[in-house]
């Protein structure tokens, strides 16, 4: 009957294993959607400011 916890060992550190593994997936998935959704609003954000129009004396070409 020494195989009895043997077994529930095993068990017990597969379980623990996935179950770290599924969490550090899960964080680092989350840390990404983050970063993305931050992008996303910079983007939106410099995409919305007003651009100024060139005066003539920058446009013109130093010679």
């Amino acid at each position: 009957m020494i195989w009895v916890p043997i077994m529930l060992g095993l068990f017990k550190f597969t379980v623990l294993g996935a179950t770290f593994v599924l969490c550090i997936r899960s964080q680092r998935e989350g840390e990404r959607e983050d970063r993305e959704r931050e992008e996303a609003r910079r983007q939106k954000q410099l995409l919305a400011e007003p651009v100024a129009p060139a005066s003539d004396e920058e446009l013109k070409v130093a010679e």
